[in-house]
């Protein structure tokens, strides 16, 4: 068997959408499952929608996300140039449009747009299509010298017969059978002498070796018109698998709207790397185990991509923010200590023992924006109802807390050791003097010194972290607050 030849080939128009980044973990899995080859390659041959610095996010993401190429333009494997407008200045799809136009399978069309507009077909407000009537396939070999000779501007056409059918085998959707008289004349070299995506991408593929075409299902409508171009060429058609759309959580596809539709926009958001990818190839995609967490070692030993399905995939936030609070879970402290610290200091001003904090919200939070509502009461007093001291469990409410505050302020003051275990251990002492069970006592205190319900640690934790002198200023405001 051949070695499995995948590829990623994206256009350089901006940050990568989460879109691309799936077919690129795909490809690369579809590849490294086999001990294949993942290559890149850059599409820049719109040039209208290249973007300056945009292959510069291609590669830094690429790197992040550890799909690493064996090929691509900084890596030639003997196939380069592998961005294509370097291909297109060498003549490489001119001289293949060139072969096709000898076969009769392709043609030149000097038609204006005033002509090819009158051709247009209205279908509703919005949409209208235009079908070339292929007026320039009736031009003798000679009225098509003497055009080129003139200068006038043309396009390559593939010529599509009008009768019969196309089919075309996709892994995922199977066989897929379009009338021809369906199909539109494509443009395979545009007026500007750039090949069109369709066109480059089939010259491309073929000359690369490529074997396996992974891609996003938008291009099933054109695949029929692949098919007819290898078969005009008399070149192997590689196995496509067309990966199913990305919707949001109301099922419409996922947009730069959405605010999480790229790769950088989720990175800002405050999810990890691991995470994102682990995510994304569950856009479509199901193990056969129940195991949803996966590094991405483990995910190109699991990957088999005849469980990619066909029915759409849905952006699920609740999930990515689910996963992304398990991969900090198992973080490496120091890393997480050294991702959390800037989050930190934007909410904590003064100077406090910022490790502790980074081990009290590690376990706590989703994504590192999280931080901020968990510490902000360190840097300062929310406001608060008194209400928040009544508490069924603990059998704690404002009256009673009031007076378990005025009994336990003198053994804070006298306390002269305020780290967790000492004070721990006084305020138990002191409990057990009273008779009063160990929430009675924490939950109190720890209103008074955070003003909210839930926060990264018990009240003697907080009293480490505040230091004896904010702790006895909050429990005294507090006693003030419910007198």
């Amino acid at each position: 068997m051949s070695t499995v030849r995948t590829r990623f080939a994206p256009s350089p128009t901006g940050r990568m959408h989460v879109g691309n980044l799936r077919t690129a973990l795909y490809a690369y899995l579809v590849a490294k499952h086999e001990d294949g080859q993942f290559l890149l390659r850059i599409e820049d041959t719109d040039q209208e929608r290249f973007v300056e610095g945009a292959v510069d996010i291609i590669y830094h993401t690429m790197q992040e996300t550890g799909l690493i190429h064996d090929e691509g333009p900084d890596k030639d494997g003997g196939c380069g140039p592998y961005v294509q407008s370097e291909r297109q200045a060498k003549g490489i799809y001119l001289e293949y449009a060139k072969q096709l136009i000898e076969k009769g399978e392709a043609y030149y069309c000097f038609c204006d747009k005033e002509r090819l507009d009158s051709l247009a077909t209205k279908i509703d407000e919005s949409k209208q299509i235009v079908q070339y009537d292929k007026h320039c396939l009736a031009l003798s070999k000679e009225e098509v010298e003497e055009k080129l000779k003139s200068g006038i501007p043309y396009v390559i056409r593939q010529n599509i017969p009008r009768e019969g059918t196309t089919t075309f085998h996709d892994i995922i959707y199977g066989d897929i059978t379009v009338d021809n008289a369906e199909l539109d004349d494509m443009i395979l070299i545009k007026s500007d002498g750039y090949p069109t995506y369709n066109f480059a991408n089939v010259v491309d593929d073929h000359l690369m070796g490529i074997t396996h075409v992974v891609r996003g299902n938008e291009y099933l409508s054109s695949s029929p018109k692949y098919n007819r171009l290898y078969e005009a060429f008399g070149w192997q058609v590689p196995e496509y698998i067309h990966c199913p759309l990305i919707t949001d959580e109301n099922h419409k596809k996922l947009s730069k709207r959405s605010g999480h539709s790229s790769f950088e926009d989720l990175l800002e958001q405050g999810f990890l790397t691991e995470a994102i990818v682990n995510f994304v190839a569950l856009l479509g995609w199901s193990p056969e185990s129940d195991n949803e967490i996966f590094s991405l070692e483990e995910l190109v030993k699991e990957f088999d991509y005849h469980r990619i399905n066909k029915a759409p995939a849905v952006f699920d936030m609740v999930k990515l923010k689910w996963m992304n609070g398990e991969y900090m879970k198992a973080m490496d402290f120091d890393q997480f200590y050294e991702m959390a610290l800037p989050y930190i200091k934007a909410v904590i001003k003064k100077d406090m023992d910022f490790k502790k904090i980074a081990q009290m919200v590690k376990t706590r939070i989703e994504v590192f924006p999280d931080i901020a509502n968990h510490i902000d009461f360190f840097q300062e007093m929310p406001e608060y109802s008194v209400d928040m001291y009544t508490h069924k469990k603990m059998k704690t409410n404002a009256e009673n807390s009031l007076q378990l505050l005025q009994e336990v302020l003198p053994v804070l003051e006298e306390q002269e050791d305020y780290s967790n275990d000492a004070l721990f251990e006084v305020l138990s002492a002191f409990g057990k003097a009273h008779e009063y069970k160990t929430g009675f006592v924490m939950w109190p205190l720890r209103t008074a010194l955070s003003g909210k319900q839930m926060t990264p640690g018990g009240a003697t934790e907080l009293m480490e972290l505040l230091g004896k002198e904010e702790t006895l200023v909050r429990v005294k405001n507090a006693i003030a607050k419910l007198s």
